[in-house]
């Protein structure tokens, strides 16, 4: 055990660690309630406190990541993407055992645990600039956490398809991207599953075609 530090103290101190590598960001103090089973967020805050008090932490009470660990190189390695060709057929979201290639990124900008990259195809994602080939980062998502205007890709009576969320007063509205077809309302009768947000495009500028029509937004 460090020392100073009471049992409870050293394994909160352990799992910020542990996230803040995985994730390059800070747990929230609820997600350390969860983690630990303590249903007090002050009881939390006072652990935290604790830490920073015996030199092992910096916080900033106005923010709700706001701590610092003292003393960590936060130098984070590369990160291997998968990306896939095409979206997943089956619904059941994309496995990296089979994905078509990895692309290797900074921890920042490779998205949260679990994203991935799908080639865009043909005119499906035109209204937000993108072209054949653009490697589109998705991130996994619940309805419950979307914001509205997020580009989501579910699968609803049918084949996964990319579409614009929009939350209104009465339901859930999934608008499909390309402007086809009426929009579909989300609610607990619908067979709906939702394989992620997008978050990131990325860009081979060596692969472009010989013209590309600019689209105004």
């Amino acid at each position: 055990m460090l020392p100073n530090l009471t049992e409870i103290e050293e394994k909160i101190l352990d799992y910020m660690v542990s996230y803040l590598r995985s994730n390059t960001y800070q747990p929230s103090i609820r997600e350390i309630g969860e983690r630990f089973g303590i249903k007090s967020t002050k009881t939390v805050s006072e652990h935290l406190q604790a830490l920073a008090d015996k030199g092992f932490l910096e916080r900033d009470p106005s923010r709700s990541r706001g701590v610092k660990i003292l003393g960590m190189d936060l130098d984070a390695p590369g990160v291997s993407v998968p990306c896939f060709s095409r979206l997943p057929e089956d619904g059941k979201g994309p496995r990296a055992d089979r994905a078509d290639s990895f692309l290797t990124l900074d921890r920042r900008w490779a998205g949260d645990k679990g994203a991935y990259f799908v080639q865009a195809s043909s005119g499906e994602l035109a209204p937000l600039g993108c072209i054949e080939g653009d490697y589109i980062l998705m991130e996994p998502a619940s309805l419950v956490d979307l914001q509205d205007g997020a580009i989501v890709v579910a699968k609803v009576n049918g084949p996964a398809e990319y579409y614009r969320f929009s939350r209104g007063a009465q339901a859930v509205q999934l608008y499909p991207l390309a402007g086809k077809g009426s929009p579909t309302a989300v609610d607990d009768s619908t067979p709906l599953v939702l394989l992620g947000k997008v978050t990131g495009m990325y860009r081979r500028m060596d692969h472009l075609p010989a013209a590309v029509t600019a689209i105004a937004h």
